[in-house]
């Protein structure tokens, strides 16, 4: 009796809820816990079946669950504390932890049940969720701004090298200037300079031949350097944005030919301009100026670099959609590791030695294509000569001619 009434004493007084019922479900006992846990009486809830205090779909899932273990008196898994959902009387769902342990008591089975609110530990969990979700969204939005950061840090270094990179260039732009300045205008001053004592001695003995010789020195050192003065000013118009096309609609042909006679006495040597025009067409709309310029540059360094036996190649054409001009030696060639620094200002090949020369004229040859729309391209070996190819989209608004030269 001390040990039944022992039990009895523990099991009102239990935490937790403790329901008995039988083998179909109907409650046959219940703890005060119990009771408190979902707001009902113990004559209340006493003879109904236990899926009474759980809503759909627990409650279905509870009635088959307990069918099954009664019909083939055994499932795996029975009696693990399962987590379902209980509905107290006055509606209230909340979770619950439920397990069972089956007693064999005068010739029968019983269920005993028991129970676990588990709204606390649900709520604390949620809690976490909710902080854990927090705490991912805070680092994701710390992240981002990092990566913000770093992007930023990263565009300023790129910003900042490449500010020093074109700082190193103009340093280095501005040494060659000095270099190829300081050589380009000694020369022809220092002509210029012993022509004039020359002079000043032969006035003397009133030698006119000596004399006429070297004013005609001193002159073509003035040409000189104001060939290298009005590079020098080309190039900063270009960079100041003040060279703009003036297209007009002229004939290729007359142009070039007469170009070709001019350039006759830059020859030396032996050397001599083959010109032909090829294509039935000759009109075309460009800035004459400027392609009379960018041939002159191309002619006068074939000149240059070629041999005193040398024939200089001289071609135009013209068709439907555009015309080209090509300008080819047989002289001393371009380096291949020079190519791709060619038509950088200032810029000489390796191969040059003491040939005079600023480095200015195939920047500006390029840069004078590119306001005509046009393009620039080349081919060139070593000792085997250059070929420059100048080609110009056409708009053209004439009539074709078909008079053939």
């Amino acid at each position: 009796m001390e040990k039944a009434a022992l039990l009895e004493a523990i099991i009102e007084n239990a935490i937790d809820g403790l329901i008995t019922m039988d083998e179909r479900g109907i409650i046959e006992t219940i703890n005060p816990s119990a009771c408190k846990l979902f707001h009902y009486s113990a004559d209340e809830i006493i003879g109904q079946n236990i899926s009474t205090l759980m809503p759909q779909p627990d409650r279905a899932f509870f009635e088959s669950y307990l069918f099954h273990h009664r019909k083939d008196g055994y499932l795996n898994g029975f009696g693990m504390p399962r987590e379902l959902v209980g509905i107290a009387k006055n509606g209230r769902q909340f979770p619950l932890r439920l397990g069972f342990s089956q007693v064999k008591y005068s010739g029968r089975i019983i269920y005993a049940g028991f129970i676990h609110d588990l709204t606390r530990e649900k709520d604390a969990e949620g809690k976490l969720q909710d902080h854990t979700a927090l705490f991912e969204e805070q680092i994701e939005e710390r992240t981002r701004s990092l990566r913000t950061n770093v992007s930023t840090l990263q565009k300023s270094q790129d910003e900042l090298n490449l500010s020093l990179d074109k700082e190193k260039e103009l340093h280095q732009l501005k040494s060659r200037f000095v270099s190829i300045a300081s050589h380009e205008f000694r020369t022809p001053l220092s002509m210029v300079q012993l022509s004039a004592s020359l002079i000043d001695s032969y006035s003397e003995t009133m030698d006119r031949i000596n004399i006429k010789k070297h004013v005609v020195k001193i002159k073509e050192a003035v040409l000189n350097i104001t060939a290298i003065l009005n590079d020098f000013l080309s190039l900063e118009k270009l960079d100041l944005g003040m060279v703009k096309p003036d297209i007009s609609t002229f004939n290729l042909y007359e142009m070039a030919s007469e170009l070709a006679q001019e350039m006759q006495i830059a020859l030396k040597g032996n050397q001599k301009i083959i010109f032909k025009h090829r294509g039935s067409d000759k009109m075309v709309n460009l800035d004459q100026n400027l392609l009379k310029n960018c041939i002159v540059i191309l002619i006068d360094n074939a000149i240059k670099y070629s041999g005193s036996d040398s024939q200089i190649y001289f071609y135009t054409k013209v068709n439907e959609k555009n015309c080209t001009i090509r300008i080819c030696d047989n002289g001393m060639g371009i380096p291949e590791s020079d190519h791709k620094h060619l038509f950088q200002a200032f810029f000489r090949a390796h191969n040059t030695g003491k040939i005079s020369g600023n480095g200015l004229g195939l920047s500006i040859l390029s840069r004078y294509t590119g306001l005509m729309n046009g393009t620039v391209n080349f081919s060139s070996k070593i000792n085997k000569g250059t070929l420059f190819t100048l080609t110009f989209p056409l708009n053209k608004n004439h009539e074709q001619k078909n008079t053939d030269y």
